[in-house]
């Protein structure tokens, strides 16, 4: 366990960095002149092109054994996109910081994962839940630190002229990096596991598709299908504040969402140990396709707990258990490559999928990219039932 906790740690200190901020990209661009439809680009091309990687870097992690390295990388390099938007004018500057801190996520995420699997060979929904669970308090604590920091700054709640905010997020941005090198530094305890070594240097590390399980080529297909409809997060603050939320409101959403998730992580990982992998899966496509259309049809502020509180539960139920579910079925020398497929299919459906959401938002309205994304959530769920 104790590669789990060095790597939970890790993930803890990264999460507080990125999630002081994360909430606040919309706005940020918002305040430097870009739309909806700015965001759709920024978000979907710096999530599907750093997803490219994790393929990749999964690959190279079975071939030369080695998944400490790769993975102290990839959080280096999303310590280093925090700078990036700190000296942004634009929004060209934002997508190049997002680019790299999603280009880390992209390497480090497949040789992470599998190092956790191959450190628990037992019980990995419990290992990956327990993960989850202190990424996401991470997550929890960093939102609510960019609370108090905007608090003690007596900023109004509401401002017609975001660009005034511009200094405040600079501030949070540059406060943020201390926790993001905290967690590099922490990494390097981390013990490599020499993966599968006696069989890797018999047999040379060769992917073919076709001899990968049916119920997985299965699960990665309907999960690429899926992704085109989970356009990014940035679109549900967007819509939240279409609804009269405040950005101080945004931040109280997101930090039930983070929670909720927080909460629930572990005990879904517990669940699917004892009762498998599927019905907890399905349960949260059903929770992210109820969450999407009640996003589409909401006309109050105060229906958005109760949304973000189901959203909270989708992400508790299938983040971890995906993970657990993937290392069960992936062949052991190929554990992290096949992790990493997963990772790269859904980052590359990830920039249709906000490009669509953009284009919706700004042709239909804001209600059309949530019922589209409803649509696609609970299709998803019927199509696990005969798949897995």
């Amino acid at each position: 366990m104790w590669n789990v906790i060095i790597t939970g740690i890790t993930s803890f200190l990264t999460d507080v960095s990125s999630e002081m901020f994360y909430p606040l990209i919309s706005f940020y661009l918002l305040a430097l002149g870009a739309g909806p439809a700015i965001l759709g680009i920024v978000e979907g091309l710096a999530e599907s092109i750093a997803s490219l990687l994790k393929v990749y870097s999964g690959y190279v992690s079975d071939k030369i054994r080695k998944r400490k390295p790769i993975t102290i990388l990839g959080y280096s390099l999303s310590a280093i996109g925090k700078l990036f938007l700190y000296f942004a004018n634009s929004w060209i500057g934002v997508f190049i910081g997002r680019i790299s801190d999603r280009f880390g996520k992209g390497i480090r995420t497949a040789p992470r994962d599998a190092l956790i699997a191959e450190s628990v060979p037992e019980n990995r929904g419990r290992a990956f839940g327990l993960h989850r669970t202190m990424d996401t308090l991470g997550a929890f604590l960093g939102v609510l630190l960019s609370i108090l920091i905007i608090k003690s700054l007596n900023l109004p709640e509401a401002s017609s002229n975001l660009s005034s905010y511009i200094p405040t997020f600079k501030t949070i941005i540059l406060i943020s990096l201390i926790p993001a090198i905290l967690g590099v530094l922490v990494l390097f305890l981390v013990k490599e596991t020499n993966p599968s070594r006696a069989l890797n240097e018999k047999k040379r590390i060769k992917f073919q598709w076709k001899a990968l399980d049916r119920k997985l080529k299965g699960f990665l297909i309907i999960s690429l299908i899926f992704t085109l409809g989970n356009s990014s997060n940035q679109f549900l603050f967007l819509r939240s504040q279409n609804l009269g939320a405040s950005l101080l409101d945004v931040l109280f959403l997101y930090l039930l969402y983070n929670l909720v998730y927080t909460i629930f992580s572990y005990p879904a990982g517990f669940l699917s140990d004892k009762i498998g992998r599927k019905r907890i899966i399905i349960l949260g496509y059903i929770f992210y396709g109820l969450v999407y259309f009640g996003f589409g049809i909401a006309s109050k502020f105060s229906q958005l707990w109760l949304l973000f509180t189901l959203y909270g539960l989708y992400t508790a139920f299938t983040e971890g258990v995906e993970k657990a579910l993937i290392s069960d079925l992936s062949p052991a020398h190929l554990r992290a490559t096949v992790i990493g497929l997963h990772a790269t299919l859904v980052g590359i459906g990830l920039f249709p999928a906000s490009f669509i959401a953009g284009l919706l938002w700004s042709i239909l309205g804001p209600q059309a990219p949530f019922i589209f994304g409803g649509i696609m959530g609970i299709g998803a769920a019927i199509g696990l039932m005969f798949i897995l």
